[in-house]
C-alpha cells in the first residue's frame, strides 16, 4: 500500500455544508477503489498566493490516504471536472505525520506548549 497526502482547494464561496459534502464524496471514492482515508483535515479559508479563476481565497481540505495508484487516478479524474474545486495536489509520502496540526489556531499551540513547560 502506498501513502498519499492529497489536498483540494474549493472555491471561496463554498458553504460549510457543501464542504462536508465534498469531503464525504471524495472519501467514498477512495473507499470504493479499495483505499482508506486515514485522516481528514479542514484547514479552512486561506488566502491564495495569486488569483485562481478570479478567486483570492480558497477552502482547503487535506486527506491522508492509504491505497494503490488507481485510487489517486480515479480521484483526480473526478476532481478535474468538479466545478467547485480550484486546484488539487497529491504527494506520495513514506509515512504520515498524524501528530502535527499545521493549520490549527495559534492560541491552541501556545496552550499546549505552556502545559508542557
Amino acid at each position: 500500500m502506498n501513502l498519499y497526502e492529497h489536498t483540494i482547494i474549493a472555491r471561496q464561496d463554498t458553504s460549510p455544508s457543501e464542504l462536508k459534502q465534498l469531503t464525504d464524496k471524495y472519501s467514498k471514492i477512495v473507499e470504493k477503489n479499495d483505499g482508506e482515508v486515514v485522516k481528514t483535515e479542514n484547514w479552512g479559508l486561506l488566502n491564495l498566493s495569486y488569483l485562481i479563476k478570479k478567486n483570492k481565497k480558497g477552502s482547503y481540505i487535506h486527506f491522508k490516504i492509504k491505497g494503490k495508484g488507481n485510487v489517486i487516478d480515479e480521484l483526480e479524474k473526478i476532481e478535474a471536472i468538479d466545478k467547485k474545486l480550484l486546484r488539487y495536489l497529491t504527494v506520495r509520502v513514506k509515512k504520515f505525520d498524524l501528530e502535527t496540526n499545521y493549520f490549527g489556531k495559534k492560541e491552541d499551540s501556545d496552550k499546549k506548549e505552556s502545559v508542557k513547560n
